[in-house]
């Protein structure tokens, strides 16, 4: 009955991918023809390619005790996690996977709802790429490892908390979450899903601290930095957008000569982002007669996008005034930014700041570092692993306060960006720009020997030779 069972289980995943692969071929021919593309070059890789030491030397050893590795994740979703899953699985394919010695690795879009924009934005080839590896395979689950990529309550363990794709299948030989938290702690019920994983690889020190105190077995826990696309994201690549954009939020843009001073920042408008700490200290600490703009690109959360609105609203409520030097520019743009064109727009701007409360990673922080830009953000949480004052200029916080609004963070406690500091610290870039460059070349330093496909993909291949070495010794005893 098992048996049956689980191959029943095996046989509707397969069609569901059939089905999401076919979709993707009749919606978008494109994909299909760079997927034609792309299949010669790997007929040609791994066709009668032996398992020579020069590969085995760049790739690692053949796996003995598993022969698929299954990454279920919200790939055509967007956000955060779509992000890292796109990058995790791009950088395998190119630099790691070889599928003489290592089997197949295989997508499958898990904990999200499938998003188009997200595909039209992709570039074609890296579309075709994960198109391919979502097509159909053997659900050989039990010669399998097994990774849920997204939040925990996706995870069947034992029933997804919502309607998406089994993950972990019933009967994997080995299952592996992927995940991380914004705050001070993990729910009771999150702590036993990541209980019921064999590992959960999470993204900084700061998170294995957090999920141990909050019951999560530490032996169960490694860490895994996300990656970054040091080639898509490189300052010598684009040409920057032109400036201004979007509408006017507060001031008006400056005269394009001389170039102001350009602050960028991106994010969801929700409390945790800390936008009203960001316009704060905008607002306090410059005027119209300073040669220097704040660029928000946002988008709402849960909420309308009346931005302006809300912002001159949550001024007056502060006791905010223009004064007789008027207000300093503040831009916001909401419309939709392909993602071809979000390096022009990074390479648009002199720094990149975000003092939110608590990051998980933070994707726009390393997508700007590996631009060049220098990084203000919070020294709390996901940017306390890639972010120092030798790359940027790490906020200081006033303590952890509790979060009182309704939701998943009610009760926990997140950092309170120092206004103070965040001030100051704007201040210094605008009056000290060849020291605000210099971090910049340091972060893009940092973003290309730390944290590029090529390099976390030898990582995720060295970790999942652990696991291989672990299963073999396991079946000895």
């Amino acid at each position: 009955m098992a048996r049956s069972l689980l191959g029943l289980v095996g046989m509707l995943l397969a069609m569901s991918v059939l089905l999401t692969v076919l979709m993707l071929y009749w919606t978008h021919p494109h994909i299909s023809s760079g997927l034609s593309s792309i299949q010669e070059v790997r007929y040609a890789e791994t066709g009668p390619v032996r398992a020579t030491p020069a590969v085995v030397k760049e790739s690692g050893s053949p796996f003995t005790s598993f022969r698929q590795l299954w990454w279920f994740a919200p790939v055509w979703s967007g956000g955060g996690y779509s992000s890292e899953a796109v990058d995790f699985l791009l950088g395998l394919h190119k630099h790691a996977w070889r599928p003489q010695l290592h089997g197949r690795l295989i997508a499958v879009q898990h904990g999200d709802m499938f998003d188009e924009d997200v595909l039209h934005g992709m570039r074609q080839n890296d579309s075709a790429v994960l198109t391919m590896l979502m097509a159909p395979a053997p659900a050989l689950f039990r010669k399998a490892v097994v990774i849920c990529h997204s939040e925990p309550g996706a995870w069947a363990l034992p029933e997804p908390l919502y309607e998406t794709s089994i993950c972990p299948p019933p009967g994997s030989l080995f299952t592996v979450g992927r995940t991380m938290f914004e705050t001070d702690r993990l729910s009771p019920e999150h702590a036993r899903r990541l209980n019921g994983m064999h590992q959960t690889w999470v993204p900084t020190h700061f998170h294995k601290e957090v999920f141990a105190a909050s019951g999560v077995q530490e032996s169960k826990l490694v860490v895994m930095p996300e990656p970054v696309d040091v080639d898509f994201f490189s300052p010598s690549r684009v040409k920057p957008l032109r400036l201004p954009l979007g509408r006017s939020m507060f001031g008006h843009p400056h005269p394009r000569s001389p170039k102001p001073f350009v602050f960028l920042s991106l994010f969801k408008w929700e409390a945790r982002k800390a936008w009203d700490v960001l316009l704060a200290s905008f607002l306090a600490e410059f005027t119209a007669r300073d040669h220097v703009e704040l660029y928000m690109l946002t988008h709402p959360f849960h909420g309308e996008a009346d931005f302006e609105r809300q912002a001159q609203a949550w001024a007056q409520g502060q006791g905010l005034h223009a004064g007789v030097k008027g207000w300093p520019t503040v831009q916001v743009i909401t419309e939709h930014i392909p993602q071809e064109n979000l390096p022009r727009l990074y390479a648009a701007a002199d720094a990149f700041v975000l003092p939110s409360r608590g990051e998980g990673w933070g994707r726009p922080h390393v997508e700007a570092m590996a631009m060049g830009l220098p990084v203000i953000a919070t020294n709390w949480s996901g940017p306390t692993a890639f972010l120092d004052d030798t790359c940027g200029y790490p906020l200081n916080f006033d303590g952890l306060v509790e979060v009182t609004e309704a939701g998943a963070f009610q009760g926990h406690k997140w950092a309170q960006p120092s206004q103070t500091h965040l001030m100051q610290l704007m201040r210094r870039a605008v009056s000290r720009p060849e020291e605000a460059r210099q971090k910049g070349r340091m972060a893009r330093n940092r973003m290309v020997d730390r944290y590029a496909p090529s390099v976390v993909a030898q990582l995720v291949m060295a970790q999942l030779h652990k696991i291989d070495q672990g299963l073999s010794e396991a079946a000895l005893e």
